[in-house]
């Protein structure tokens, strides 16, 4: 199974649809509201939300639906990446609820090769992510850089510092 791409492999207007989807629980933002210290009540107070919001629900904190995102999207984009070098914009377009199904897919804008150094590029991209209904909630674009096939192969290769197994 292919983990990210070289330089070379990307294409503009390339789509990426990345999978499996991924269903957002309770406990997962829970988890990850009280990790990042998020502790605000829209996300961990299901009295409050349902008294005080215009949601009438607990709402999904917005960066964890950004960082699954980020994640669903290397082993297409970033698995092979040298540095992830910015996030020009990041949009969360609609609420995320409890139990919805997160997807997503991720479109080529462009690639540039690097001036300073031959064996990598720098490519621009946008990821979308979008509900089990099409609803797009989240969407993000961002500049990667990696690495030409001359860089991976002077480096290790597919799976650059995977040992071999040592029989005995």
């Amino acid at each position: 199974m292919q983990f990210g791409r070289f330089y070379e492999e990307f294409e503009v207007g390339a789509v990426y649809r990345h999978w499996p989807g991924k269903t957002v629980t309770e406990y997962d933002d829970h988890l990850f509201c009280l990790i990042t210290m998020n502790h605000h009540p829209l996300h961990l107070d299901a009295h409050f939300a349902a008294e005080a919001t215009d949601f009438g629900r607990n709402v999904v904190v917005g960066n964890y639906v950004y960082s699954l995102l980020l994640g669903m999207s290397v082993p297409d984009i970033s698995g092979k990446a040298i540095a992830n070098l910015e996030v020009e914009s990041l949009k969360h377009v609609a609420p995320t609820f409890h139990g919805d199904t997160v997807y997503g897919q991720t479109t080529v804008l462009d690639k540039t090769e690097s001036r300073s150094k031959d064996d990598r590029g720098v490519v621009h991209v946008e990821t979308i992510g979008y509900k089990q209904d099409g609803t797009v909630v989240c969407t993000f674009r961002r500049k990667v850089m990696v690495p030409k096939r001359s860089h991976g192969g002077s480096r290790g290769g597919e799976q650059p510092g995977r040992p071999e197994p040592i029989r005995t």
